[in-house]
């Protein structure tokens, strides 16, 4: 049996357990968490406390319902836990859904038998995370969430029949001398018609309409302006002046949404040629902190395993996950279950994993946990502790393997939410997983789309 070090006693003394090296784990795996901080933390709005990886633009990056926000929602509106944990459910069984005819392997595979629905989520409540923008000269601020399961941007605008009530203004096309909708004619518009059915023409100007899986609806103009990020700008952004809601759409608070997925719309294709076809993100350990979004990254610095495209299914960046592992050992998941992709997804909250190799890693982690009484079930999480009376808490490591033998060792933010194992298996046979933001927490996690790459870097926020 290991021997326990001093200071590791010290911290457990108030806590009325002592910790037990269990059979095969080392204490050097074990990562201490402090009781408090599942439920509140100190505020900081301050920068990132680590320099971007940067040679482009950085701009800061809130979670929707925290202290830091840009965007304030009254408490009353923030979701509960298990309210967020069911519509993260929707949004996951939603991208399975469009996977489901997805051929393995590495690079751009092409897809068969498959019907890509035109709906584009399952709403917006399963996105965290802002950032402020400025669009149109003069630029006029604008708060937008961040999906990179998204391409089509949009924004509400003056005139709307019916919108949602926002913090910012509306944003007034008559006010903007850069302004310009698409007419009928336009490549962007036949571009958007090809690419989003649906999306068509209205008169002589060219409509766009996004659907989302919960029944809610937007549309209005299809139309380009100049937007600021930063000190930076981009001219002749494509984005939709959205004037008309419905659904659960007129209850969301935030501006509109910023799509960085990788389909032709999205700002991350549309600023390919200005910041060099790659842009990372750290997303904050908390609601209380903040994070960053960068356009232009430099790619140096990261571990790197290779990103997996789909023609068919272009929205999304696709990784490979090859193994787990739980207090520096690596669990015994035949390769076969791994066999298909994992998409990162910022709009996802919760990992999913194949069902064999998360029931392996809920084995090895109960294993590990075995100091402290097991809790009821809540939601999708049904690995879950009583931590009361505990002033530290001391968890095994876990860490993902990705191709090319890329390790990402997770923060605890990223191992524990509300006293449970933060992540969660399909609820069907697919083997598709899904690394959701939880688990990106703290990471800068970089998109090099130039390079067929996807880096993470440790500690950036």
């Amino acid at each position: 049996m290991a021997s326990i070090p001093k200071l590791v006693i010290l911290l457990l003394c108030t806590c009325l357990h002592t910790l037990v090296a269990h059979e095969g784990y080392d204490l050097r795996t074990y990562k201490v968490l402090h009781a408090g901080s599942l439920k509140s933390a100190a505020v900081n709005c301050s920068q990132p406390k680590v320099t971007p990886s940067s040679g482009g633009v950085t701009v800061p990056l809130h979670h929707r319902h925290g202290p830091c926000s840009p965007s304030p929602v009254p408490s009353t509106k923030a979701p509960t836990l298990e309210e967020m944990l069911r519509r993260d459910q929707l949004r996951a069984a939603y991208i399975r859904r469009k996977y489901s005819g997805v051929k393995g392997g590495a690079g751009d595979v092409e897809q068969s038998d498959v019907t890509v629905p035109t709906t584009l989520g399952t709403s917006l409540d399963t996105l965290e995370y802002l950032i402020t923008v400025g669009i149109g000269s003069p630029a006029m601020t604008q708060t937008m969430l961040i999906d990179t399961g998204s391409d089509v941007s949009w924004v509400q605008c003056k005139p709307c029949s019916q919108c949602h009530t926002q913090a910012d203004s509306l944003f007034d096309p008559s006010s903007s001398s850069t302004y310009s909708p698409f007419s009928c004619s336009s490549a962007a518009c036949a571009q958007l018609s090809q690419s989003h059915e649906g999306n068509g023409c209205s008169g002589s100007q060219c409509q766009y309409m996004v659907k989302y899986g919960d029944g809610s609806s937007g549309t209005g103009t299809y139309s380009s302006d100049k937007l600021a990020l930063g000190s930076s700008s981009v001219s002749n952004f494509q984005f939709g002046c959205s004037q008309s809601e419905s659904g659960n759409l007129l209850e969301d608070q935030t501006d509109g949404l910023m799509g960085l997925g990788g389909g032709a719309q999205s700002l991350a294709t549309q600023t390919a040629g200005t910041f060099d076809k790659a842009f990372s993100y750290c997303l904050p350990p908390t609601p209380d902190s903040s994070g960053f979004l960068t356009l232009g990254a430099a790619t140096s610095g990261f571990s790197k395993t290779q990103m997996l495209r789909s023609s068919q299914v272009p929205s999304y960046y696709g990784v490979l996950l090859e193994a787990i592992r739980v207090g520096g050992r690596q669990l015994n998941i035949p390769a076969s279950v791994f066999s298909g992709r994992s998409i990162m997804d910022s709009g996802t909250i919760i990992t999913r994993l194949p069902a064999t190799a998360y029931s392996a890693l809920s084995s090895a982690f109960k294993a590990g946990m075995k100091q402290y009484p097991p809790a009821q079930p809540m939601g999708i999480f049904d690995t879950c502790f009583d931590f009361s009376g505990q002033s530290t808490i001391n968890i095994p490591s876990v860490a993902l393997v990705f191709s090319g033998e890329v390790v990402v060792d997770l923060a605890t933010d990223g191992i524990i939410l509300d006293s449970c194992l933060a992540f969660a298996a399909n609820s069907d046979d697919s083997s598709l997983g899904i690394i959701g933001n939880v688990q990106q927490r703290t990471i800068e996690v970089l998109y090099d789309v130039g390079g067929g790459a996807v880096g993470f870097k440790a500690g950036a926020c």
